[in-house]
């Protein structure tokens, strides 16, 4: 595997070192396990969500399908948005940082696509340099909520662009810059990663209540309780409650306004295709960008 070095200095392989740093950080409260959040979904994963994965890409794609396409998932998370680029008939190679989310990616591909070639899963990191430049050239780089998250997220967004092909596209999400907002949420989240765990569940949920609340009274006032909790995997086929638990654990957390990453890409050779903003609200702007010669 690509992600897999060795340090002939003392025999010890970096993917080890980075195992070890990852369970110190875990330990410490620095970094958020999404892969354990992950493992969780995967137990509810059902065709409609798989199916509102695939729509979601096909939409900010602007492309029916994949076919003779290659796709990078990079931080593939629950492995779902690489199940639906392979679905949609590309070429796929998966990559986390997370044991557990790598995990989670070679379950889906087990049950949906066993002893497939053309889906690759392995464990590696995008702030590796090195092991990115190894992994070639795709036609769709895709990054979604990850890099602000990888701890040093302007680095992690030059280095994504290394394997986009010319012409390929670059898709990232990037949580949105609402200012000191945003530097009450990562103090939350700072502090979530610090609980054990039987406590955290008292931060989780008062979170959920806080962000879901206003909206389900309305669906309440409409007639139509919970509706929009029950709709919510149309957005991305994802889970609202382990949406709550990876946005208030979400930690390392950094931030960035749309004008930023469009003035960082452009500086860059990249022209912007397509944009789906937060609506100056929390949560990820979403950005589609092209590569050009």
């Amino acid at each position: 595997m690509k992600g897999l070095q060795l340090d002939t200095s003392n025999g010890v392989t970096t993917k080890g070192r980075a195992q070890l740093e990852l369970e110190q950080q875990l330990a410490r409260g620095e970094r958020f396990a999404f892969g354990e959040n992950w493992r969780q979904f995967l137990k509810h994963l059902d065709e409609t969500r798989i199916r509102e994965a695939e729509v979601s890409l096909q939409e900010m794609l602007q492309l029916s399908d994949l076919r003779d396409k290659t796709f990078l998932d990079v931080g593939s998370g629950s492995g779902l948005f690489s199940l639906a680029a392979r679905r949609l008939g590309a070429r796929v190679h998966s990559f986390d940082f997370d044991p557990s989310s790598v995990a989670c990616a070679t379950e889906l591909r087990q049950r949906f696509f066993h002893g497939d070639a053309q889906w690759c899963v392995e464990r590696g990191s995008i702030l590796d340099e090195d092991y990115v430049r190894g992994l070639g050239a795709f036609d769709i780089v895709y990054s979604w909520g990850v890099l602000h998250h990888s701890g040093e997220m302007w680095r992690a967004l030059d280095l994504v662009m290394l394997p986009v092909k010319t012409g390929g596209k670059l898709f990232v999400a990037i949580y949105n810059d609402q200012g000191w907002i945003s530097n009450v949420w990562k103090a939350i989240k700072k502090t979530y990663g610090g609980l054990p765990h039987f406590a955290k569940p008292l931060l989780a949920v008062p979170v959920g209540i806080a962000t879901w609340g206003p909206v389900s009274f309305l669906d309440l006032m409409r007639g139509k309780p919970f509706h929009t909790w029950r709709r919510y995997y149309q957005s991305r086929g994802m889970s609202p409650w382990h949406d709550v638990v990876d946005w208030v654990g979400g930690f390392p957390f950094e931030v960035a306004t749309p004008e930023k990453i469009f003035d960082f890409y452009s500086a860059r050779g990249f022209i912007l295709r397509r944009l789906a903003t937060a609506g100056g609200k929390s949560g990820n702007n979403q950005f589609v960008f092209e590569r050009q010669g």
